[in-house]
């Protein structure tokens, strides 16, 4: 194809850097020459080797997507939905194809003529042509391999076609699905070419400065194998595998690969892959070498200050050079202050995991819920030095909430406990606990119970003994604790939907209040029962060893009495029930959206029953809402449109045998029925032992439905302290400060004061905005996590990972089984669930479940027999599986699949 005249002067009042040398680049460059080239550039910079070269900037990728006319199909690519992959692809071949038709204009031919030549000395060298996408290796997204590279040119005019080829396929099918996938606008994409001195290496791989499998920093991973690196980038090779502690140099792990296949370079350009008749069973690395690449990798990752996956080639004369470096974004990131050696090795375990919400945290939910932890330490005893900074043991990363349980598992005597609460709560940590029991960086301290003693007594002190008091009310006199749990919710009411202090400095004060004053007054009289609540299925099972199956003592559990949320979700229904009867609302639910009756509602509009129901449940749940442990989200007497959506689903419910109401009325009477008989069982055997079975079963029946309301008090209190920041947040937009009220969710507490005190916050807030909306994204969140970045459950092989074919092995959660469709729902916002489905996601909160009412079983990822879902799944009298590893993964939406809630077991019927 003929070159094209284009215009000098406007080459240059666009940018007339159309190639620039890679020892001029850095991470400000990104840019002009893409993220591979501005990493390299900052590789120069740093003093490590990389071969010589340049850059083809993405002031020349204008030149010629200008020049094709792409504007119109990049504005439909960008209108098109990730999902619609057939669209994608034709947008994808159309842009190929007219970059591929375009000429190159002559300026840029020029220009990588000259560049060409400086790195040649006026001699034919051969170069590596790499893509690099300003959309490639950034901190959040690497997309490694999307575009294409191409070894080996060895002529100017092999040169010009690796270039263009490398513009072409920034719109290859995988590039375009995955930018759609990850949210990122193809208008605002554009391609650098980095053009590098080839390197005819002798052996060449991969390097990983952290264990991309465990996560363990610290930890290089080298592949490695004869001949050029694209043997092992591409998978077609089995290569040489090393693992290196980078502190010590200690290879801890050798395993040598096949390698029966080398890529090399050929004499007139380009590559060929050779196939050796006989397997090398030699290391092609030394140990010396395997040392070297470890140690280049810890200077790569100081440089960048974070993980790295490079790409590496060492020559004929034995010289190593790197060729790519990127950030390793599959790793979850580490609490800012995790310590850098074994000696200091932490325990990390995720709040987010144990409250069921995989979503990131808002900035000012983190900084509330520190302010909460604060509280609970001060009460026990050890208050922190900044009491909005929080406790040492509250941690975060990536957005999310971790508690550091090292000291609690360390203690000879809390460390039985906390595996026993697991077991309990999250069942899929208790195998990670256990194992990490054998680990010596976590050798048991001793901790004589004089010590605990020590403690515990002030704590009463303090308290004035409300624990142990509340505890044996409840034992001796249920309705005298609920009575009390009712007050306490009263004065939390009071103060949270009461009336607004006067200016923002008291709003601020106020509702950082409610977590100083209203948590010590809460904590004493209402946390005590979840012990009972804890303990007395355990002493049940004693009582009743040899006499009852846990399926049976899971039966008793069913139907429980008292609990804020089944109650919620009871009146939920009810309210449905009675809107079902007016035809006019029958016809608004069927034609309209929730989230325009929600608008509706907010005006005042709605027909008088749906308006008046809805504002009478309000008042007394609208502080609840999905992820309301965050603080920084809306609550439903914001923004109702998800429980609309559910008045819609409940008025759809047709079958009268599947009534939530009806139900729940069945369960309680199947668990008093198995209660009796259980009794009588254990009166056959003494009649001391049939009266504390009796006494322990009527209890665990009064007593376990109050789990919750600890729980729904403290979400009273977010609740309240929302309404004041948002106030917070008025004031702050309107000084400018902020640039809309609800932005006051996106800095802390100690940064509130500071804006009140008159800093713009606006920049910060974009910035958070950006970085939250990023990890909502992130799919994977780990349960537990070390100091060191490893992730335990990785490194195990679970009994529910060691399922035969088509089955999955979980925790036994609620009785019975059923067979139906099976619905994975991420999100209960906006989520529907016909009639008969059956639930399967990652966790629950309160905020799921509505959906419990439509759900024929439940299957959670997460959880143990007594974790929010488990205890709502038994009442309702739905069968159900938790703790089970891998099921958002192998369980798809409309698949066929049988939950055994007995054994724990869920089967795939298709």
């Amino acid at each position: 194809m003929q070159d094209q005249t284009y215009p000098l002067q406007t080459v240059q009042s666009r940018n007339d850097a159309l190639t620039l040398p890679l020892n001029t680049l850095d991470a400000n460059a990104i840019g002009q020459v893409g993220g591979k080239g501005a990493n390299l550039g900052e590789l120069i910079g740093a003093g490590l080797p990389v071969p010589d070269g340049f850059c083809v900037t993405t002031a020349a990728y204008d030149l010629v997507s200008q020049q094709a006319g792409l504007e119109q199909l990049l504005d439909e690519l960008a209108a098109t939905h990730a999902g619609d992959i057939a669209h994608l692809e034709y947008y994808a071949a159309e842009l190929r194809q007219r970059l591929g038709a375009v000429a190159i204009p002559s300026v840029l031919v020029e220009a990588l003529r000259e560049s060409y030549q400086q790195l040649a000395h006026d001699t034919p060298v051969a170069v590596a042509v790499r893509s690099s996408a300003t959309a490639e290796d950034l901190p959040f997204a690497s997309f490694a391999g999307q575009q294409d590279t191409l070894l080996n040119i060895i002529s100017f005019d092999g040169l010009l076609d690796a270039v263009r080829r490398c513009w072409a396929s920034l719109w290859n099918d995988r590039a375009v699905s995955y930018r759609a996938s990850n949210n990122i606008d193809p208008r605002t994409v554009r391609l650098a070419v980095v053009v590098q001195r080839m390197i005819n290496a002798t052996v060449a791989g991969v390097l990983f400065t952290a264990n991309p499998l465990t996560g363990r920093r610290r930890q290089a991973v080298i592949d490695a194998s004869p001949g050029l690196g694209e043997a092992v980038v591409s998978g077609a090779v089995t290569p040489d595998h090393f693992v290196v502690n980078t502190q010590s140099g200690e290879i801890v792990e050798r395993r040598l690969g096949q390698k029966r296949l080398r890529v090399r370079a050929l004499s007139g350009g380009g590559t060929e892959q050779q196939i050796l008749d006989e397997i090398d069973e030699t290391s092609c690395l030394t140990d010396e070498q395997i040392r070297s690449l470890a140690m280049l990798g810890a200077q790569v990752e100081s440089h960048f200050g974070a993980p790295q996956d490079t790409e590496w080639a060492i020559d004929d004369a034995g010289k190593l050079w790197l060729t790519q470096a990127r950030p390793i974004t599959t790793l979850y990131p580490l609490p800012a202050d995790a310590p850098v050696n074994d000696e200091d090795a932490r325990i990390y375990f995720s709040l987010n995991v144990a409250q069921g919400v995989y979503r990131p945290f808002t900035p000012m939910g983190a900084s509330y819920f520190r302010l909460v932890a604060s509280a609970g330490a001060k009460l026990a005893g050890f208050p922190p030095r900044n009491v909005l900074a929080g406790p040492s043991f509250a941690q975060e990363a990536a957005h999310r909430l971790f508690l550091d349980v090292t000291p609690m598992f360390r203690s000879t005597f809390w460390r039985p406990a906390l595996i026993g609460i697991m077991g309990q709560m999250e069942a899929r940590s208790a195998p990670v606990f256990a194992q990490l029991a054998a680990d010596p960086r976590f050798a048991p301290v001793p901790t004589p119970r004089r010590s605990v003693m020590r403690k515990l007594i002030p704590l009463l002190i303090r308290t004035r003994g409300l624990p142990l008091l509340r505890m044996a009310q409840a034992l001796l006199d249920p309705p005298l604790v609920r009575a009390r749990f009712a007050y306490v919710q009263q004065q939390i009411r009071l103060w949270s939907q009461g009336p607004l202090e006067t200016t923002p400095l008291k709003l601020l004060a106020s509702a950082e209040g409610g977590a100083r004053s209203l948590m010590p007054y809460m904590f004493p009289n209402l946390i005590p029962i979840v012990g009972l609540v804890f303990g007395l299925p355990a002493l049940a099972r004693r009582l009743l060893r040899g006499l009852a199956t846990e399926d049976e003592i899971q039966t008793v559990r069913r139907g429980l009495p008292y609990n804020p949320t089944t109650e919620m979700d009871l009146q939920l229904w009810q309210l449905a029930q009675r809107l079902r009867e007016d035809a006019t609302i029958r016809v608004l639910f069927h034609e309209q959206e929730p989230a325009q009756l929600a608008q509706a509602y907010n005006v005042g509009s709605l027909p008088a029953p749906l308006q008046t129901g809805l504002s009478d449940f309000l008042a007394l749940y609208g502080h609840r809402g999905v992820a309301e442990i965050d603080l920084g989200l809306p609550r439903w007497s914001e923004d109702p449109s998800y429980l609309l959506g559910m008045l819609a689903n409940y008025i759809a419910l047709g079958d009268s045998e599947a009534a939530p109401d009806i139900q729940f009325q069945r369960s309680v009477q199947e668990a008093e029925a198995m209660a009796q008989t259980l009794i009588q069982r254990a009166r056959r055997h003494g009649w001391l032992r049939g009266l504390l079975t009796s006494l322990c079963l009527h209890r665990l029946r009064e007593l376990s439905g109050l789990r919750e309301v600890p729980k729904f008090n403290i979400v009273l209190i977010f609740a309240g302290a929302r309404r004041r920041l948002f106030a917070v947040g008025e004031e702050l937009a309107r000084c400018h400060r902020l640039e809309a009220a609800e932005d006051i969710f996106y800095i802390t507490l100690v940064e509130a004061h500071e804006a009140l005190a008159g800093r713009d916050m606006r920049a910060i807030v974009r910035e958070r905005r950006s970085s939250y909306e990023r990890e909502l994204g992130r799919r994977h969140i780990p349960r537990i996590m070390l100091s060191d970045g490893t992730e335990p459950e990785a490194a195990l092989t679970l009994a529910q990972g060691a399922s035969q074919e088509g089955t999955l092995q979980g925790v036994p959660a609620s009785p019975g089984v059923v067979t139906g469709k099976a619905r994975v729902i991420l999100d209960p916002a906006g989520a529907r669930l016909e009639p008969g489905e059956i639930l399967v996601a990652p966790s629950t909160d309160p905020g799921w479940t509505p959906l419990f009412f439509t759900a024929s079983g439940l299957v959670m990822e997460m959880g143990g027999s007594m974790s929010h879902g488990a205890i709502v799944a038994r009442e309702y009298g739905i069968p159900a599986v938790v703790g089970v590893s891998g099921a958002i993964e192998r369980i798809t939406t409309g698949q066929q699949i049988t939950v055994d809630g007995s054994r724990g077991i869920i089967t795939s019927s298709n």
